[in-house]
């Protein structure tokens, strides 16, 4: 994944003039998802979903290299390391992967712990962006280690974001496994925290239309201090995750602990 996912770039004033183009091109953004409802709980990395990032970095921003080696599962749990380690023109190392499909609307949802250090980002988004010939869309859920009692929701609308919103993490997001849901459909996106209705959006446009590629990352910054906190190395460090699941709309849910489930329930009632 290129920087451009860091970059803000001005939309072009005419796209606002043309809402039944804009109609369109989100319809046919949609039919480029191939990927289909699925759940994984990392009893082992498959290739054949993730594509594991490594050798580079994003930009200048970014302090550490994705390394393959920072990322492995242990006892049925994703692990994405951040260490001091020379790699490349880095000093420190750090794990990324990310689909080799794109999911469109549906639910979105993982269970995980974040890391612990000022100035690291654990993350879990769906992202598209140039370098797969698309506009930057992206959904985020990110938790910063300068608040780990806050995880920060976002979305980016070719290439446009500003739309940054803190929902509280309780007990806090690096003390323990917590699960984090977004419900993606063509009028809104609903985010949810261990179960609970935290954040909605309904304007069409803050709404990414976009299929996207689902990304899982851990990385640290010396430059972004006012967003991420000064950076501050003790250790090493990890995000782990233990489960992550699509559920695309229309389709079943896959199993009882799910949102997709619950509100699956909520609609039969």
């Amino acid at each position: 994944m290129t920087n451009d996912r860091y970059t803000r770039i001005a939309r072009l004033a005419f796209i606002a003039t043309l809402p039944f183009v804009g109609l369109v091109s989100a319809a046919a953004a949609q039919e480029s998802a191939n990927g289909t409802s699925f759940k994984d709980d990392f009893d082992s990395l498959d290739t054949r979903i993730w594509y594991v990032s490594d050798g580079w970095n994003n930009g200048g921003h970014q302090n550490c290299t994705w390394s393959k080696k920072q990322v492995k599962t242990v006892d049925g749990i994703l692990e994405l390391t951040f260490q001091e380690k020379k790699v490349k023109d880095r000093n420190f190392a750090c794990g990324e992967i990310q689909t080799r499909k794109r999911f469109g609307y549906g639910t979105y949802e993982a269970r995980i712990k974040a890391a612990d250090g000022s100035g690291l980002n654990s993350a879990f988004f769906t992202y598209i962006g140039p370098a797969d010939k698309k506009p930057h869309d992206e959904i985020d859920f990110e938790v910063l280690g300068k608040n780990t009692a806050k995880v920060q929701i976002n979305q980016y609308v070719s290439a446009t974001g500003g739309n940054e919103f803190l929902a509280d993490v309780p007990g806090g997001a690096n003390q323990g496994f917590n699960d984090y849901a977004f419900v993606w459909e063509k009028n809104r996106i609903r985010y949810y925290v261990n179960g609970e209705l935290v954040h909605e959006v309904t304007d069409p446009a803050k709404i990414p239309v976009n299929a996207q590629k689902i990304f899982f990352s851990l990385w640290g910054t010396d430059t972004l201090t006012d967003w991420m906190g000064t950076f501050s190395y003790k250790e090493p460090t990890k995000l782990q995750v233990d489960r992550v699941a699509f559920t695309a709309a229309g389709d079943k849910c896959q199993f009882a602990e799910l949102v997709a489930c619950q509100l699956e329930r909520a609609a039969s009632e």
